[in-house]
């Protein structure tokens, strides 16, 4: 307990899953947070009765710009610094073959998954404290191609590229810049990944994935959370520009 004490957590897609789960953890561990998300109703369900005055919510696009400013501003304002951001807001997109993807959801998936990152980037690092900790969910889809996920995967491997070149520009004042791989998370957009591609057996599909997994079992939320805990913490200060696989052991089979 205590290895976030009087630090200030901004979580992207902060309302469910990977998000609601590192926003919880932080909180034990004595952040202030403010979690980030685009439905209203979702943010309030998941900040009614959790850390009262130190956790906090804001609702924003983050693929705009003027909704990242403002997560940004209302992050300041109620807390008056920033230590930490977790770039983790994303969406999976649908699953076709590039020949048949709907450009439109191609440009939706580029938008947030990698426009947000830059975007949070952009603006949220010229406030950080000297010493805070960028870290951005990408996937284990940022290190290795999955047939009818081309949006998703190009999305996934584009923000190790955007995390390597943070993490140069920002090493002199001590700001440390990391992404996260999780393979198949046990969270709603594994529920409709598998729907996607299965609408009549999507658990046919779960069974697939979990077969592709050495330790048998999609992720829990809490446990991709432990490890941007491990990263946020000053336990991980000489660790900045690096991957980090949270997939059960998945890329090593």
């Amino acid at each position: 307990m205590g290895r976030l004490n009087n630090k200030v957590a901004i979580i992207t897609g902060g309302a469910g899953g990977i998000g609601l789960a590192t926003a919880q953890l932080f909180l034990k561990e004595g952040a202030k947070v403010l979690i980030v998300d685009l439905d209203k109703e979702l943010l309030e369900n998941a900040s009614e009765g959790r850390g009262a005055k130190n956790l906090s919510y804001c609702v924003a696009d983050v693929s705009k710009s003027e909704d990242t400013k403002k997560y940004v501003d209302t992050a300041l304002e109620r807390y008056g610094k920033i230590d930490i951001f977790f770039a983790n807001a994303g969406i999976e997109g649908t699953s076709r073959p590039i020949s048949q993807y709907p450009e439109e959801i191609f440009d939706r998936v580029l938008a947030v998954n990698l426009k947000g990152v830059w975007l949070g980037c952009k603006h949220v690092l010229p406030k950080m404290k000297e010493g805070g900790s960028v870290m951005i969910t990408s996937s284990v889809a940022g290190l290795k191609g999955f047939a009818g996920l081309g949006a998703y995967v190009a999305s996934k491997h584009a923000v190790i590229g955007l995390m390597r070149v943070a993490a140069l520009e920002n090493a002199e004042r001590g700001i440390r810049v990391n992404t996260i791989h999780p393979g198949p998370v046990n969270n709603d957009m594994m529920r409709r990944i598998e729907k996607d591609i299965s609408p009549e057996k999507p658990e046919d599909v779960m069974k697939d994935c979990e077969q592709m997994v050495p330790l048998g079992r999609y992720a829990e939320s809490d446990e991709i959370a432990h490890m941007a805990l491990f990263l946020a913490s000053e336990e991980s200060r000489y660790i900045t520009g690096c991957t980090h696989v949270v997939d059960g052991g998945m890329l090593g089979s």
